[in-house]
């Protein structure tokens, strides 16, 4: 395990010695229960979730140029400056 330091307001600290002694666990456990459930319960999105939002956009949006696909390259050369390949 990581050793880590972090402050605890007076009452945050009174009730988790309270809460230590009551479930007889270490304050330290109790921390890291609260952060397991934490991260678990925390709204980060998934790689599925992530997918399914930028394939949602697909086919949103129109560039105008018809040929973009397949000059993507000549394109961004273009808008960054560079010149050649």
């Amino acid at each position: 395990m990581i050793r880590t330091q972090i402050q605890l307001t007076e009452d945050q600290s009174r009730i988790l010695k309270a809460m230590s002694r009551e479930q007889n666990v270490s304050i330290a456990e109790l921390i890291r229960q609260s952060v397991e459930q934490f991260i678990h319960t925390s709204n980060r999105p998934t790689p599925e979730g992530i997918t399914e939002r930028l394939l949602s956009i697909a086919g949103k949006y129109s560039s105008g140029v018809a040929d973009l696909s397949a000059n993507h390259d000549d394109y961004l050369a273009e808008a960054y400056g560079v010149v050649g390949k």
